[in-house]
C-alpha cells in the first residue's frame, strides 16, 4: 500500500461467535429475540439479524467447544434496544437470566447475558440521551 492510498473503516461486516452446537445456539438466540437470516448447516454457520442492518451476528460451530460458565474475560458485543429494562424482562421470561442486575449506563440502561459457550451480549438503550441513539 502506498502512502497515497487511503485506509478507512467503512463499518461492520459481521460479528462471529464460536458455538459448540449450531442447533442449540440457534434455539438459544431465537429465544433471546434474534431472527435467523440464514442457516447453512453443512458449513456450520447461521446468521442472526440485528435490526434492519445487513451485517449480523454470525454463529460458527467450532468442534470440541463445550459449555462454559460466566464470568471470564471475554470480548462483549452490545446491541442497541429501545428499552433495556423491557429486554431484560423478555429475556428472563424466555429463561435467559442476566449475568448481573440491569444497571444504569451513561446513556440509559444496560443488561448482559451469556450464551452456553461463553459469548457475552449486552443490550443497552439511549433512554437518557435519545439524541445519541438510532431513533434520536
Amino acid at each position: 500500500m502506498s502512502d497515497e492510498e487511503s485506509y478507512e473503516l467503512l463499518g461492520f461486516d459481521n460479528v462471529l461467535l464460536p458455538v459448540g452446537d449450531l442447533g442449540e445456539a440457534v434455539s438459544f438466540y431465537e429465544r433471546a429475540g434474534f431472527a435467523v437470516g440464514f442457516r447453512f448447516d453443512e458449513a456450520g454457520i447461521a446468521l442472526l439479524k440485528v435490526g434492519g442492518e445487513t451485517p449480523g451476528v454470525l454463529l460458527r460451530a467450532e468442534e470440541g467447544l463445550g459449555h462454559r460458565s460466566p464470568h471470564w474475560p471475554s470480548a462483549r458485543v452490545w446491541l442497541e434496544v429501545p428499552d433495556a429494562r423491557v429486554a431484560a424482562r423478555r429475556l428472563a421470561a424466555a429463561g435467559i437470566e442476566p449475568l448481573d442486575e440491569i444497571c444504569q449506563a451513561a446513556t440509559g440502561w444496560a443488561v448482559e447475558i451469556a450464551d452456553p459457550w461463553g459469548n457475552i451480549l449486552g443490550f443497552t438503550d439511549y433512554t437518557k440521551r435519545p439524541a445519541l441513539g438510532r431513533r434520536g
